[in-house]
């Protein structure tokens, strides 16, 4: 029998990504996020969820434009700061050490140094309570050439996924493919 742990914000484990946005004044801001995911495949929209009190929501809000910043698992730390600090009272960009690159298609800033970048342009707004989400839709997705395999696509495994346990407040990797997608099942298929 399972154990009920009650209504919670468990459902294990969350990406961790850094949701980066200009300020009024112009500037790169970012905090880490780990509820979002892929909304909708037409168009290709990506959901993300923000406090109201943090900096880059009213960023979000007024530019109309956000990128998705995923780190690999050796910059999980960076990551992790961009969730402890504010914007408002520090540039967390240089604090980390991190370059903020214009994105080509919205108006925002990218994580030069991060291996996988998206573009969006903000298309719905939706208050959710002590969070909002933002819907974007999917302008462009940037990869670092050395996450790539060699027919272009993304792999996971050279990229080295960070992902999040919000139950326990922690960050873990990924392992290796369990098989691939719309295959291993086929076993369970009746014929």
């Amino acid at each position: 029998m399972k154990t009920s742990l009650g209504a919670k914000t468990l459902a294990s484990p969350t990406p961790t990504w850094i949701v980066g946005a200009y300020d009024p004044t112009g500037k790169a801001t970012g905090a880490t996020i780990a509820w979002g995911g892929i909304c909708s495949s037409k168009p290709p929209s990506i959901a993300i969820s923000l406090r109201s009190a943090t900096y880059t929501h009213g960023c979000v809000k007024a530019t109309k434009a956000f990128s998705v910043n995923i780190p690999a698992q050796n910059q999980a730390a960076l990551a992790d700061y961009f969730g402890i600090a504010s914007g408002r009272d520090v540039d967390k960009f240089a604090a980390a050490g991190l370059t903020a690159e214009k994105c080509e298609l919205v108006n925002a800033p990218s994580i030069k140094e991060f291996p996988l970048v998206i573009e969006c342009e903000l298309i719905h707004v939706i208050e959710l309570g002590l969070h909002t989400q933002f819907v974007g839709e999917i302008k462009d997705v940037k990869a670092a050439p050395g996450i790539l395999d060699a027919e272009g696509k993304i792999d996971i495994e050279k990229m080295g996924t960070v992902i999040y346990a919000p139950g326990t407040r922690q960050y873990y990797g990924l392992g290796p493919s369990l098989g691939a997608g719309f295959s291993i099942g086929n076993a369970y298929v009746k014929k």
